[in-house]
């Protein structure tokens, strides 16, 4: 087995026919299929069911995917830091949901790293996206939060992933509202006031997912609710539509939107638990070590 034949099993499970994979790959189509079937052979089961109609992975192939695109992640990783290390380029890869704290963060370990020539990567993405990429090393840390609602799932697939996590604040839940919104005179709101608006979420993909929602009162049914997965979209349908969105307060730190959006106290409570996930047992690279001490910076008594 070698690090190839693993590396065409994660690009055929995302394809629907070995041609597709093949072009993808820029391997021949004899080739790649007679390479799998080797794989196949040695680990004595069947990864891929083919059909008139195309491929799909097994029962078993799915379970030894998993494994695939971690040992293709790891590899990656070691790529990056060794055979790499000649061009004189740091690389880094960081996933987050929406928090600008994450990405001032960033910011000063980029400014502190100093790198003559870099290669970074800072993703807002879903949560689920978070947890896998932490997982399967495709990015070192991650940041993330839970609500009492979702906490004991959330802490399910940490120990399910292998991840430690890292509190640094609890936050209460607010409200996001253009200046210009008919309420961003309050002190302070009730989701009962805002029913009227609509509510504006990260999207999560998978409606049945909403426990891995990464707001407050994920579990509350609004009326009116739109879905976007980009903070500058999210922002413009705030403020075209008189939305709002819930969070931490702490969007209103960003230089670019204190002087256009207002953060109300919210009545009904959910509070968010804040912090970082790495691998269990894992040693943080210099970069890591960095973002790790900017992001303490932000850690409260909780």
């Amino acid at each position: 087995m070698t690090i190839l034949q693993l590396k065409y099993v994660v690009a055929i499970s995302t394809s629907v026919s070995m041609r597709e994979a093949s072009g993808k790959l820029y391997v021949s189509q004899p080739a790649l299929s007679a390479t799998i079937r080797d794989l196949e052979e040695e680990l004595g089961i069947r990864i891929f069911d083919r059909t008139n109609k195309g491929i799909k992975l097994t029962e078993e192939g799915n379970e030894f995917l998993g494994f695939a695109k971690q040992a293709v992640s790891q590899y990656e990783l070691v790529e990056h830091k060794y055979l790499n290390a000649g061009d004189g380029k740091d690389y880094y890869t960081i996933s987050t949901q929406h928090y600008v704290f994450a990405i001032h963060a960033f910011v000063n370990a980029v400014e502190k790293r100093n790198a003559g020539s870099f290669s970074y990567l800072i993703q807002e993405t879903r949560t689920d996206k978070v947890l896998q990429n932490v997982r399967d090393y495709k990015s070192e840390i991650g940041v993330l939060a839970y609500t009492g609602g979702n906490k004991n799932i959330i802490n399910k697939l940490f120990r399910e992933y292998e991840l430690d996590f890292h509190p640094l604040m609890v936050c209460d839940t607010y409200a996001y509202l253009s200046k210009s919104h008919p309420l961003a005179h309050k002190k302070e709101l009730s989701v009962e006031e805002l029913k009227e608006y609509p509510c504006v979420t990260f999207d999560q993909t998978n409606a049945t997912e909403f426990y891995l929602s990464e707001e407050a009162l994920s579990g509350y049914e609004f009326q009116k609710i739109i879905r976007s997965n980009d903070r500058a979209t999210s922002c413009e349908i705030i403020t075209m539509l008189n939305g709002f969105a819930i969070g931490t307060g702490m969007m209103i730190d960003s230089n670019a939107l204190k002087d256009v959006f207002v953060s109300i106290k919210l009545k009904e409570e959910d509070p968010l638990t804040i912090g970082y996930i790495v691998k269990k047992k894992h040693l943080l690279s210099d970069f890591g070590e960095l973002y790790v001490q900017e992001l303490e910076k932000y850690k409260t008594q909780i």
